[in-house]
């Protein structure tokens, strides 16, 4: 558009100096050529001000009305030169549409310009504008406009009005020439382009038309020439503005620089609005001067005015003395403020050179780094940062003054800086760019750092022993699995558990149990290598990260790996001296391989899986993952998730044992045992589903009474122990209505007996053996509870408590597994007990080993002397019948006599009322049923006498 501007205005001019070719052509050029270039910038000024919405819009329409005017004056001209054909009357409308040119213009100007906000600012800007407009006034009156007047005042006919026309045309341009300087010194910053501009376009034509009234030009001007293409470059300028301005910058609103910013100008440049009145006042003078160096008379116009000039210079610069006192007294105020609040800033602020010398520093420099002040200024930056922050820090500078200041005005660095006593102060420092150098804000975060260091380790080590937490030794973990050593699958993990820790806690406290915890973690850090982790996991749980070494011969890395797990082992098993005692535990160890693709998670869990089986094998050993250690966690998961379903399938089925009187054969009570006979019609027995039991739900104990490991949570097993209880007390109390009036046996636990027992209030639950007893209407007798060996944990005076309560309901007591449990002696003094019932495991070898003979024939002489019945569990073989017969036993259940029978087959046996008792061959009546079933004996902890599928 620039190009085609340039092309149009400069055809027109090449076109006005040769005369256009023809006198007619010339005139129509000069007049509707002006016309049509006018109405074109009052139509495009228009359409941009209805464009826009902002203060500029009302600028736009008077420049579009004084355009038009234009426009009317120059078709009026050319209608009397080339439509009539006759000369110009003066004055005319022409000459009246030309004078409304210039007062919407400054009227224009006058919106654009930046408005003062004070009154003294308004004064200044019509001084100003006095001031300008004062001296150009005299100098044209001194040039050109005092012959107008003389003109004027000669008398002659139509001198008046062609005098005054005269005048009128040079005082509207002075004063659009004075609001074209004034603006172009106050304009506003909205839209500058397009305003500079118009500000062009107006000044070509106010040039144009003092051309044209001055006294050489006036009088030969015809349309069409030279003079002309002023006119209409200033036109098509007015047009072009608005749209090539935008043409210009499409996006005013793009990121850039700011004012502040961008590249300052010369500073004559920014001189220029100050120098403005004096150079005014110059002009006025230069005025003056050249009447009195031409000899002539002062013109009473020319005094007038220039002392008008000379009052408002004078009162202008008293404003700006004024001004200038209050901006001093602000200035010294405002640099007393900023000089106390960085002298009394506990924050050292210092400014640096480019070159990185320091230029000044703050007093606080005393306080914070120990160094005055004034040792500082002079100084280089660098000599001052620890040597292995500067590297961090010069690359940290640099790319912050590289940094566009707009996306980052300021930066933030962290690092050591050198004291007066030679200690190294952690500082933070807030950079901003100051003058091509630095300003730094400085403040000591030494305790910060040291704080956060301290919560980082208290985050990532264990609070007792100081060994590094789960969350650290899987990080590390990950980390020798990731990055340079990735490749390398000797690595190893060992999860570490302290057999007996919880019998030392429950024996001699807790204190000592954390002192045993602290020095096994030191046993465990000082045998570890160099490069190696060990870590506390929880409780009395470790774990050790053994580095690889590279090496690809897997046999030779097992077992280079197993010795130090064996030293370990052997190490945390060394007696404990704690508390003026001697302590011992075990530990059983788990190992895994860093087996190609292991993720942390799996490393880590099949070390675990590893510890679990050292410890399911006997404890205190080293256990080598393999595979299949999975695949059985799977397989029990699977079974688990059966298992939740199982009761509310009514899968599981309610077996009998019969117990027989030894002497006669005679069934004397049924012990009662559940069955699980899944939906793909597998049995399992307790010792089967229990072991699931615990391992989903950490099961205390079973529904049969055996139990698992003490303290668990026991909410599966507990639904399956209630389920057992409600069944066993609904059945005895059915037969007992038919008229087979022998007692069940149900086995409990003491914290299931507690847990069934009465609520603080006295309320009886649902559940509970009270209301059982209750609902069935099972007589006094009816009801064996044995009871399993105990929790140690459970207070005996409570157990005791509940116990006598339910044997005045008339429920007998049993004493399950005696001989086994470590309590059993202190059971039998302080609980009421009414029958001492053997464990199998003295029964099983009662036969073979005479130690097991002896210890059996104590208990049941204890159990004679103190008047108990006393029952044999397991009995299998004639040959135990005997021997527990001939040393005072009384009772026994097992294959020898019959195995677990249902409903059916129970009471076929209860209307025999007897089985033949062995006395010679061993051949037991009803074994199993009358089906013939399996009489294998099972053998651990939960073990039942299996039953052949019904």
């Amino acid at each position: 558009m620039q190009l085609l501007l340039a092309v149009i205005s400069g055809g027109y001019a090449v076109g006005a100096a040769l005369g256009w070719g023809t006198e007619e052509l010339a005139e129509i050029m000069g007049d509707f050529g002006l016309s049509a270039a006018a109405l074109l910038a009052a139509v495009s000024c228009y359409t941009y001000a209805r464009a826009i919405d902002s203060r500029e819009r009302p600028a736009w329409l008077l420049f579009a009305l004084s355009s038009l005017m234009g426009a009317c004056g120059n078709a009026v001209w050319g209608w009397y030169e080339v439509i009539l054909g006759e000369a110009v009357p003066k004055p005319s409308v022409a000459d009246f549409a030309f004078l409304c040119f210039a007062p919407p213009a400054i009227v224009g100007l006058l919106v654009l310009a930046k408005r003062p906000v004070t009154r003294a600012g308004w004064v200044c800007l019509g001084l100003d504008s006095w001031l300008i407009g004062g001296s150009l006034l005299t100098l044209s009156w001194s040039l050109a406009l005092a012959h107008a007047a003389r003109t004027a005042q000669s008398g002659a006919p139509g001198s008046v009005p062609r005098a005054a026309l005269s005048l009128a045309y040079p005082l509207l341009d002075i004063a659009l020439v004075s609001m074209v300087l004034v603006l172009h010194f106050r304009r506003s910053e909205a839209n500058r382009s397009a305003v500079n501009t118009a500000i062009a376009a107006l000044a070509l034509t106010v040039l144009s038309d003092a051309l044209f009234t001055s006294p050489l030009l006036s009088a030969e001007y015809q349309s069409g020439q030279l003079l002309d293409a002023g006119w209409f470059a200033g036109s098509l300028l007015l047009a072009y503005a608005p749209w090539g301005a935008r043409r210009i910058h499409p996006n005013p609103g793009a990121p850039g620089l700011p004012r502040a910013d961008r590249p300052v100008g010369r500073p004559i440049t920014g001189s220029l609005p100050a120098l403005t009145p004096y150079l005014a006042a110059a002009v006025c003078t230069l005025g003056i001067l050249y009447n009195v160096v031409d000899g002539r008379k002062v013109d009473r116009v020319v005094v007038f005015t220039g002392c008008t000039v000379v009052l408002a210079l004078v009162i202008r610069q008293g404003i700006m003395l004024i001004d200038n006192i209050a901006l001093t007294q602000e200035l010294a105020q405002k640099e007393n403020h900023f000089r106390s609040l960085v002298q009394g800033s506990s924050d050292v602020i210092m400014i640096a050179a480019p070159t990185g010398t320091l230029r000044y520093v703050s007093p606080a420099a005393a306080g914070v780094y120990g160094r005055e002040a004034e040792e500082l200024v002079g100084a280089e930056l660098a000599t001052l940062i620890h040597p292995h922050d500067l590297g961090r820090v010069v690359h940290e500078v640099r790319r912050f003054l590289a940094a566009p200041p707009a996306e980052e005005p300021t930066t933030r660095i962290e690092c050591r800086f050198e004291s007066g006593s030679g200690e190294w102060l952690n500082v933070e420092s807030t950079v901003n760019r100051h003058q091509g150098g630095l300003i730094l804000n400085s403040r000591d975060v030494t305790e910060r750092v040291r704080l956060q260091a301290q919560l980082q380790h208290s985050a990532e080590h264990d609070p007792l022993t100081d060994l590094p937490n789960r969350a650290l030794f899987t990080r590390r973990v990950r980390q020798a699995l990731t990055g340079r050593r990735a490749g390398d699958h000797s690595t190893a993990v060992l999860f570490i558990d302290l057999d007996g820790f919880k019998a030392v806690n429950d024996t001699i406290g807790h204190q000592a149990g954390d002192e045993l915890l602290i020095e096994a973690a030191h046993r465990l850090q000082d045998s570890v290598r160099a490069g190696d982790t060990a870590a506390r996991l929880g409780g009395d749980e470790f774990a050790a990260l053994i580095q690889g070494d590279g090496s690809r011969d897997r046999s030779a890395r097992e077992y280079q790996v197993q010795e130090i797990a064996d030293r370990l082992r052997t190490t945390l098993s060394q007696p404990y001296r704690i508390s003026d005692s001697e302590v011992r535990v075990a530990a059983s160890i788990g190992v895994a391989f860093a087996d190609p693709g292991i993720t942390p998670s799996d490393l880590m869990r099949n070390a675990d899986l590893a510890m679990y089986r050292a410890k399911a094998g006997g404890k205190d050993r080293v256990e080598l993952y393999a595979p299949q250690m999975q695949a059985e966690v799977v397989r029990k998961a699977e079974l688990a998730g059966r298992l939740r379903t199982a009761l509310h399938d009514g899968e599981f089925s309610l077996l009998h044992q019969p117990v027989v009187s030894l002497a006669s054969g005679e069934v004397t009570a049924v012990a009662a045992q559940a069955r699980w006979r899944s939906a793909q019609g597998i049995l399992f027995t307790p010792a089967e589903f229990l072991r699931v039991a615990e391992y989903s739900e950490g099961a205390a104990v079973g529904p049969d009474g055996r139990g698992g490991p003490p303290g668990g949570a026991p909410t599966r097993a507990a639904e399956l122990g209630r389920w057992l209880l409600e069944e066993a007390v609904g059945q005895a109390a059915e037969r007992h209505r038919i008229g087979h009036d022998v007692p069940v046996a149900v086995r409990m636990s003491a914290q299931r007996l507690l847990d069934l027992g009465p609520a603080a209030g006295g309320a009886v639950p649902l559940g509970s053996v009270e209301a059982l007893l209750n609902r069935h209407g099972l007589p006094s007798g009816a009801l064996v509870v044995e009871l399993a060996d105990s929790d140690p944990r459970v207070p005996f005076d409570e157990l005791e408590r509940r116990l006598a309560a339910l044997r005045r309901l008339g429920v007998l007591i049993a004493l399950d597994g005696f001989g086994s449990g470590y309590a059993a002696i202190s059971a039998l003094r302080r609980l009421p007990v009414d029958i001492l019932k053997l464990d199998r495991g003295l029964v099983e070898g009662v036969v073979e080993s005479a130690r097991l003979h002896k210890i059996t024939a104590g208990l049941l002489r204890i159990a004679n002397d103190l008047g108990m019945q006393s029952v044999a569990d397991g009995v299998d073989l004639p040959e135990q019948v005997m021997a527990l017969r001939a040393m005072g036993c009384t009772h026994g259940q097992g294959a020898a006599f019959s195995g677990p029978l249902d409903e059916y087959r129970l009471r076929r046996a209860l209307v025999r009322g007897t089985f033949p008792v062995p006395g010679g061959a061993a051949q037991p009546a009803l074994a199993g049923g009358s089906s013939g079933g399996s009489t294998a004996i099972h053998r651990g902890s939960h073990n039942e006498t299996p039953v052949p599928p019904a």
